[in-house]
């Protein structure tokens, strides 16, 4: 099969396909047509069936596997597939490991090198805390190995919260380095945990879509939740770490509009916020930058709030 980022504008499409989701809509003139997400293991790209009761059109929804025959063409600096045909497949004539996208780095590697940070951590409580979740317990290890970091907007892919997470802690490592101040064990407690609750605030691929307790709660009060309920069976666990720990994940995304129940109090909070932004932002433009073939200015980003420049590496 043809992966869609290998897709350029004027190609053409004849393969199947998970679509991820479907959704009709009306155009301005009162004219009825879908809009589908298509998916396989290198990404999505959006799709548009123009006309929806053409006999070419088959029955399908969300979730199915479909063979699309269509063009690729531009869209406001994106691609996006003209679809003509559309037949939904049977089983046999796919295999589900083709479409779900996957971390380009190995997910065993990364996640030994997340047990190097723990097994460092010199601290007798968070040593046992962070323990209790990713050695400890099974349910929960395989769960964070196979989750993403986010529906859409960066390292939404299997393996994406492990990444996120390792890089986040990283950069909490050279803060540590580079501002002594820092108590150490508690940031990178801190970084390994913050986002936790993303194992029960999205499903996992192939829906990767909120929960009820996700859209409830989302990831930042249900990891605190995580952290106090695995705290309470740590006999002796000091009351104020345990509170500078979830103050840090309380306010790990640095602003109320930002969705944090709190605002960094800490330099600790304040080194986690920093270094979740930056790799949140930086993977986010990648994903950018991977998902065109365009170069010099893309067009308006609202994540960015700017015109993105696209540039090839010499």
């Amino acid at each position: 099969m043809k992966y869609i980022k290998d897709y350029s504008d004027g190609d053409r499409v004849f393969d199947i396909y998970l679509c991820k989701h479907k959704q009709s809509a009306i155009t301005k003139n009162g004219k009825s047509y879908d809009n589908l997400i298509l998916q396989d293991k290198t990404g999505t790209v959006d799709a548009k069936v123009w006309d929806p009761n053409n006999p070419g059109i088959g029955e399908f929804d969300s979730l199915d596997y479909i063979e699309v025959y269509g063009d690729v063409t531009t869209f406001q600096s994106s691609l996006q597939i003209n679809v003509k045909r559309i037949r939904k497949c049977r089983e046999g004539e796919f295999d589900p490991a083709d479409y779900l996208p996957v971390s380009s780095k190995n997910i065993e590697e990364m996640y030994a090198e997340l047990l190097n940070y723990i097994n460092a951590i010199e601290n007798n409580y968070l040593k046992r805390l962070m323990e209790s979740f990713f050695v400890d317990d099974t349910v929960f290890i395989k769960a964070f190995k196979q989750s993403s970091a986010a529906k859409t907007v960066h390292h939404g892919f299997v393996g994406g919260l492990l990444e996120h997470t390792l890089s986040v802690t990283k950069l909490c490592d050279y803060y540590c380095k580079a501002y002594p101040l820092l108590k150490k064990d508690l940031l990178i407690s801190a970084a390994i945990c913050h986002d936790i609750g993303k194992i029960k605030e999205l499903s996992l691929f192939p829906e990767n879509d909120y929960t009820e307790e996700g859209q409830f709660l989302g990831h930042i009060v249900i990891g605190t939740e995580m952290v106090g309920e695995k705290i309470k069976k740590i006999e002796g666990f000091p009351p104020i770490l345990a509170g500078e720990l979830k103050h840090c994940i309380l306010s790990h995304h640095g602003e109320y509009e930002f969705g944090s129940p709190k605002k960094p109090a800490i330099i600790e909070a304040v080194a986690l916020n920093f270094a979740d932004n930056t790799d949140a932002k930086m993977q986010t433009f990648t994903e950018i930058l991977n998902g065109t073939a365009e170069t010099g200015w893309l067009g308006y980003n609202r994540l960015f709030e700017s015109n993105l420049r696209g540039t090839k590496m010499e």
